[in-house]
């Protein structure tokens, strides 16, 4: 007996330490679901996560293909088991779900499932989200020692994503921090060099009749100005390399950045990145822009349900591609989306932008790497 006890607290060990190996949030969900269903040796695995709305906010799976994702349809809401376990937010054991009065229906396309077995995950009285395992692969279905083996990894599963979460919510802090620290490095860098720029230019219209001669000392003064605040200006943006650059290198930071955004948005934001060789800085935080800039339009103007952000790399060539499924615009309508912006970006790193708009926009950077 003892033997089994140490077998069964080794195999729980074993998934809550793949669970808190993770970070993200989005990771740390999957792992439970995958580390679950191998504790139990279940067919089919998924867990739920609550909304404001008392709804599945996210809801992840095992045991099913995409294709059969796709032929199912939206996910779960408020209704039959999954929904009645989100509101009492207690285990249930069943020998066959069907049989159960709080089962409702399936869509078309769902798999059957018979056994199941569902717990919650907990922090405190509040719900963090719920397992579900279904149809059990060794014969007899889940029993007791299932239900206290998988209340068991969620009581572990709860202080990953807790922590998950807790890690993602202090990025975003601190994205917000070096937000507010750019625009008063801003301030104070640059904005009195423009103000005093500004006040000589008038000055020099001013005189451009009366006194020519003092006129052009004022121009000439406005230029010596504008190249200082343009050299103060580049030495700031230097100074702002995000700091995740340096840490992680491009790839994983616009990972980050495009994770963070798929929580953040009801659209589904997706990143595949090549093997990249080791880039420029300067290309580093160029692509870096132009991908938030094409990322940010996305989000905001497109109507699409889907943006795939890419890092390729090819014959010294590396390229950087935003997608979207979204309406496109008229190539005349496209002044308010910052294309100048991420063209200058390109092009002050010796690359190019492309950006088509039919059925969905498609932005590519293309740099020498």
């Amino acid at each position: 007996m003892s033997t089994d006890r140490e077998a069964i607290l080794q195999a729980v060990s074993s998934a809550v330490l793949a669970v808190t190996r993770h970070l993200s949030v989005r990771e740390v969900l999957q792992v439970i679901v995958r580390s679950a269903q191998r504790l139990l040796d279940a067919r089919y695995a998924a867990l739920g996560v609550p909304d404001e709305d008392g709804s599945f906010g996210e809801f992840v799976a095992e045991g099913l293909t995409d294709k059969q994702w796709d032929a199912i349809g939206p996910l779960p809401r408020q209704h039959g088991m999954l929904g009645a376990m989100l509101r009492e937010g207690a285990p249930v054991r069943l020998d066959d779900l069907t049989k159960d009065p709080r089962f409702e229906w399936w869509p078309r396309a769902h798999p059957v499932m018979r056994d199941f077995i569902g717990v919650p995950i907990k922090d405190g009285e509040q719900v963090l989200g719920i397992i579900f395992l279904a149809n059990k692969r060794s014969p007899g279905g889940f029993d007791q020692a299932d239900e206290e083996l998988l209340t068991l990894f969620a009581a572990h599963a709860a202080i990953a994503l807790t922590n998950a979460r807790l890690y993602e919510r202090g990025r975003e802090l601190a994205m917000l921090e070096e937000r507010n620290r750019m625009a008063r490095e801003l301030h104070d860098a640059v904005t009195q060099k423009l103000f005093s720029l500004r006040l000589t230019a008038q000055a020099a219209a001013t005189l451009l009749e009366a006194d020519p001669g003092r006129a052009a000392v004022e121009l000439e003064r406005v230029q010596k100005l504008a190249g200082e605040a343009l050299s103060e200006l580049r030495a700031v943006i230097v100074e702002l390399r995000p700091a995740e650059l340096d840490r992680h290198g491009l790839a994983t930071t616009l990972r980050k950045h495009v994770q963070l955004l798929d929580r953040l948005h009801p659209m589904e934001v997706s990143f595949d990145a090549a093997e990249l060789p080791d880039l420029d800085p300067a290309v580093e935080v160029a692509v870096l822009r132009v991908a938030q800039e094409a990322l940010h339009n996305a989000l905001r103007h497109s109507g699409a349900t889907r943006v795939a952000v890419r890092l390729g790399h090819a014959g010294g060539v590396l390229a950087l591609s935003v997608a979207d499924d979204g309406t496109g615009f008229e190539q005349g309508d496209s002044r308010g989306l910052g294309l100048a912006s991420m063209r200058d970006r390109a092009e002050s790193v010796g690359g190019t932008l492309a950006v088509s708009s039919h059925r969905g926009t498609t932005v590519v950077m293309e740099v020498q790497a």
